[in-house]
């Protein structure tokens, strides 16, 4: 098992659709100070179903959606979408690949996939418990 893609939309500093690809072994997210790094850490755990705004580096839940910059409006939603590799079977699913997907809006609803059908939360939780990489 490994994170296969990220895709951030509206997520912090990400406002454009952005897609990180990942291969197998180790890899290393690098950049200058203020180029992002820290939210793409912050977009993994936030799909994977982090709650907490101060785990996010937020005041509240609603700042991790894309605020406006000079010359850009802010966004109405933030989306995650996380792909793993699960042709190791270590995800209790039968799908060799899984996506995971969070999006939150500005009124504060949210809403989680897996593999593109609405979840909950809890379903999310489970599914990465199990696999040993989800909280305890």
């Amino acid at each position: 098992m490994y994170l296969k893609s990220l895709t951030i939309r509206g997520f912090k500093s990400f406002a454009s659709s952005t897609t990180l690809n990942f291969e197998p072994g180790i890899t290393a997210v690098v950049g200058p100070n203020g180029s992002g790094k820290s939210n793409v850490v912050d977009a993994i755990a936030w799909v994977m179903g982090e709650q907490g705004a101060k785990s996010l580096r937020g005041g509240k839940m609603e700042d991790v959606i894309f605020s406006g910059s000079t010359g850009r409006a802010p966004l109405g939603r933030a989306e995650v979408l996380l792909t793993i590799d699960n042709t190791d079977g270590a995800l209790p699913i039968d799908f060799t690949e899984v996506t995971l997907s969070r999006t939150m809006f500005r009124n504060g609803g949210s809403e989680y996939a897996i593999n593109g059908s609405p979840s909950r939360l809890l379903d999310i939780q489970e599914l990465l418990s199990d696999s040993g990489i989800g909280r305890e």
